[in-house]
């Protein structure tokens, strides 16, 4: 009889898959990368899609994903790392929501995939081919999945509901200037 099973791969092989590409886009965010806007690329980008101050969304964001995504691919503070990604992609589907859900119609579908799947591993937990269970758990309690989880709804909420309140008073803004001309 092995010492893994089936769940512990297919565990690996989505902590793996999400955190990588979570990684990456946070990579992105942060430092330019593969192709990316680094700090200051980005935080223009957040500025015009209703995050404000940009630089500061974009270091979180960036955080968030590469922080959160490369620990999920190591299985180290699970609860926390699929916390802060969930709620970063919250964030991303925001913006793509009005686009529907289609990813080829700039819709918030990839955005959501990770979002579920980070979710799912924060409260699923890492299995046994992780550095969580070769450290005893120490950093994946279950009492941190709903700290965790609740502690980022929290803010996540708090930040895209700012975010929405920007951009229908921007909306509002120009309808005005719309009907004043």
């Amino acid at each position: 009889m092995t010492c893994y099973d089936r769940r512990d791969l297919g565990l690996l092989l989505l902590r793996l898959g999400t955190g990588g590409v979570l990684a990456a886009h946070g990579a992105q965010k942060l430092f330019g990368w593969f192709g990316g806007g680094g700090i200051e690329g980005t935080g223009q980008f957040m500025e015009s899609v209703g995050y404000s101050p940009g630089k500061a969304s974009a270091r979180a964001s960036g955080l968030a994903e590469a922080g959160g995504g490369a620990l999920l691919a190591l299985g180290l503070a699970t609860p926390a790392a699929g916390a802060a990604a969930a709620g970063a992609m919250a964030g991303a589907s925001a913006v793509h929501a009005p686009n529907g859900f289609f990813a080829q119609s700039g819709g918030y579908e990839h955005a959501a995939s990770l979002g579920l799947t980070a979710a799912g591993l924060a409260v699923t937990g890492p299995g046994r081919l992780s550095l969580d269970h070769a450290l005893g758990h120490l950093f994946d309690r279950g009492w941190m999945v709903p700290a965790a989880l609740a502690g980022t709804a929290a803010v996540t909420l708090a930040v895209v509901g700012a975010r929405s309140r920007r951009v229908r008073r921007a909306a509002e803004g120009e309808q005005e200037t719309l009907f004043d001309e």
